[in-house]
């Protein structure tokens, strides 16, 4: 689902589980992440930016109500209504593009627990090793 044919490109894709994980605060995950989407191109102070404020974040307007599906779905998925996917789709984003935001939300919901559950950390040195990987491995 990272890096399958979709609307949103990898590095949004990549951005997306980064996001998760930061709010998730899975140290290990969101570095992991932020540093191959760094790699294809994300900026650097983007991460921190996205996980203070979707709205006030250097992203173009579009994806900015996938990034809000994204928060409340992973901290607060009852609250979701159609409204949040009426957003996303008025934003432009088809069904496809929802659904490939939800599944990255839900594994990553799901792997930041795994993460956090058994204690494993990264560090800077292991996040730069990262970098490539996408165009090595994908």
């Amino acid at each position: 689902m990272l890096a399958r044919p979709s609307p949103l490109t990898v590095a949004e894709r990549q951005l997306i589980a980064a996001y998760v994980s930061g709010l998730n605060q899975c140290q290990f995950c969101h570095g992991a992440h932020s540093a191959i989407a760094a790699d294809l191109g994300v900026g650097k102070t983007l991460f921190a930016a996205l996980l203070d404020d979707v709205d006030g974040a250097p992203v173009v307007d579009k994806i900015k109500p996938v990034f809000r599906y994204a928060r409340t779905l992973a901290l607060a998925p009852s609250r979701l209504t159609q409204a949040d996917a009426d957003s996303v789709f008025e934003a432009g984003w088809d069904e496809q593009s929802l659904g490939d935001a939800v599944a990255i939300c839900a594994l990553f919901n799901f792997c930041n627990r795994i993460v956090e559950g058994h204690s494993i950390k990264g560090n800077a040195a292991y996040f730069e090793r990262l970098r490539g990987f996408i165009a090595k491995e994908g």
